[in-house]
């Protein structure tokens, strides 16, 4: 494990993609996204893309130069098309427009088209939740999880994800894959040359595997079982059906470095407290719950580990393999 400074790794990340392609700003805002997943623990969704965002970029699957630009308005929604760039930059005007819609009223939904692999969710809201805004965000991936009761995958492990903004304190922060675990965490094993538990995945012919590679050929088990694929189903038709973007099944492996332009997409509920319950209602009866559920000892209260691991890695720096470092360091010579 080689250990690299916050910023240190966040310069070297946007140079590789910068010197893929991708336009300078496109470049600082997905190195910000993945170094902080990396510094709150989430290796997973860090810097272990960059190498195949860089071969994304280079094999056109992904243009570097794209614009992300509202293309449709109705009262507080709107839809933002990512142009088939880096989804970080229209992710990040998908935020910006759910939270004016809703300090203007009460609610404020944005969705983006045309897009790709956005990440960790969570980090996305963590805007609006500074704000004061509750926010929720759901995105589609391609395909990794079969229909319940079928063999041949079809939505993508989807994550939902939340925030809840508290006064003096961390928000709450719910993250999730619709998965038995994120997809990610098989690309991380297989760069680790690590197996993977028998309960993560399936090969190609439908039978659980150790072997990360083989899991990523083959499918994903989804998480809670039906629960999990109704899930699954949900988000792809919020964002492929309701905001318009390609289903899973339409999209080639992320983890592929060849192949089509995704087009999948994301969407970004933001909620004014204040609009419905009134801000102290909200702030009393969130604090209220917190309490109960920390009256009870092993109780960790959610995404309390990821400030506690951000913390670590503004005083101590970010461990990265390796391997993996080296490979970000090649990507940024000419």
């Amino acid at each position: 494990m080689a250990n690299i400074a916050w910023k240190e790794l966040e310069a070297l990340a946007s140079r590789a993609l910068e010197n893929a392609g991708a336009a300078p700003e496109a470049a600082r805002s997905t190195a910000r996204a993945l170094v902080l997943a990396d510094a709150s623990g989430l290796a997973s969704h860090g810097v272990s893309r960059v190498p195949l965002y860089c071969a994304h970029l280079r094999n056109d699957r992904v243009d570097g130069k794209a614009q992300p630009k509202v293309i449709a308005r109705k009262g507080a929604t709107c839809v933002i098309d990512a142009a088939d760039g880096l989804a970080y930059p229209a992710c990040d005007l998908a935020v910006e427009e759910a939270a004016r819609q809703a300090r203007n009223f009460g609610v404020g939904l944005a969705a983006v088209v045309r897009s790709n692999h956005f990440g960790a969710a969570a980090g996305h809201l963590e805007p609006l939740a500074s704000a004061g805004l509750v926010a929720l965000a759901f995105g589609n991936s391609p395909a990794a999880i079969a229909p319940w009761g079928g063999k041949t995958p079809l939505f993508g492990t989807n994550p939902i994800a939340a925030v809840f903004p508290r006064r003096g304190a961390e928000p709450l922060v719910i993250d999730l894959s619709l998965s038995e675990v994120a997809r990610g965490k098989l690309l991380v094993a297989a760069q680790n040359k690590q197996p993977i538990p028998p309960t993560w995945a399936l090969d190609r012919d439908g039978k659980p595997t150790t072997d990360p590679a083989s899991g990523l050929e083959g499918s994903m088990l989804p998480a809670g079982g039906i629960k999990g694929a109704m899930l699954a189903l949900l988000v792809e038709l919020l964002v492929g059906a309701v905001a318009g973007a390609a289903f899973g099944y339409e999209a080639d492996s992320f983890f592929s470095e060849t192949g089509n332009r995704a087009r999948i997409g994301q969407l970004f509920l933001a909620i004014d407290p204040g609009a419905l319950a009134g801000s102290e209602v909200y702030h009393q009866r969130l604090e209220t719950l917190i309490a109960a559920m920390a009256a009870e000892s092993g109780v960790r209260l959610p995404g309390s580990r990821r400030e506690k691991a951000r913390e670590a890695a503004r005083l101590s720096g970010i461990f990265v393999q390796e391997p993996l470092l080296s490979q970000i360091h090649l990507l940024t010579n000419p």
